[in-house]
């Protein structure tokens, strides 16, 4: 299992108090991701500038703060990760065994409180599902609250509905073009799951992350509640959040471009957004 981070949190990433492991990897590509140093399923290079150091790469990739990316794609030996570790740079995940994962789970046991439990996020955690689902059936074994944050893409997740006892799931568009113009893939999986969910799992929060000029137009809300409603149950809940850039100085931190321009939704707006939800007879719940 490769895991970019983990840490408590309250509330927002499940019930309770909660452990949150963020899984390395992502099938798509949102323009606005907050932790883009998890989209390589393989682990991203991260650079601390003011802590980068020339003498950490023998092959001359770092100069004057900066790190040369085109010679470390072919640097099979990596001694800056291997032999001269620094804070300066470092690879964004590390790996760990599935049995690691559950023991580490177990032990934290004592902090779950207010029905908290583990949740994995990421990146996608669907996109190491078999070390996922196994890690997953263990916790569950010992009476462990469970809950995955997904973006709902992978094929198999209605299988894995058992083994998770709080599915939280983004809903970035309802229209197909648009949701591949904006993610890089398709909604139509998607759109599917999460019918299916809305049908087969006992507890479903859906998620909208509001984007200025993706998502946020009259047209798109209706959309939204258009498709919503086919889902409203007593087992779904709705929330919708807002674009930030909190993760803007990591994508020049893990070598990428940060192409959003003003992508705020005003506050109004976003009042006015969540309002037509609960009108709908949407059952919407902040987190």
């Amino acid at each position: 299992m490769r895991i970019f981070q983990k840490g408590f949190n309250y509330s927002q990433d499940g019930q309770g108090n909660r452990l949150v492991y963020h899984l390395q990897g992502c099938n798509m590509r949102c323009p606005w991701c907050s932790n883009p140093e998890g989209m390589s399923p393989s682990g991203t290079l991260f650079v601390e500038p003011d802590w980068l150091l020339d003498s950490v790469c023998p092959h001359g990739a770092i100069s004057g703060k900066k790190l040369n990316r085109s010679k470390c794609a072919t640097c099979e030996q990596r001694e800056c990760l291997t032999i001269h570790r620094n804070k300066g740079i470092y690879l964004s995940c590390v790996q760990q065994e599935t049995r690691q994962t559950v023991e580490d789970i177990l032990s934290a046991s004592p902090m779950f409180y207010d029905g908290g439990g583990v949740t994995f996020t990421g990146g996608e955690p669907t996109m190491q599902a078999e070390a996922l689902a196994e890690v997953l059936a263990s916790v569950k074994a010992e009476d462990i609250h469970t809950a995955i944050e997904t973006n709902g893409s992978y094929p198999g997740l209605p299988e894995m509905f058992p083994l998770i006892d709080q599915l939280i799931i983004d809903c970035k568009q309802i229209d197909p073009d648009k949701h591949k113009a904006a993610t890089g893939i398709s909604n139509v999986r998607i759109l599917e799951n999460l019918t299916q969910a809305a049908g087969n799992h006992p507890r479903v929060h859906i998620r909208v992350p509001m984007i200025g000029k993706v998502n946020d137009s009259q047209e798109d809300v209706q959309n939204f509640i258009r498709f919503f409603r086919k889902l409203a149950g007593p087992n779904v809940t709705f929330e919708i959040l807002t674009y930030h850039e909190y993760g803007k100085n990591k994508w020049e931190q893990c070598g990428l471009n940060y192409q959003m321009g003003d992508a705020h939704i005003d506050s109004r707006k976003a009042a006015e957004a969540r309002q037509a939800f609960r009108d709908a007879g949407l059952n919407y719940q902040t987190t």
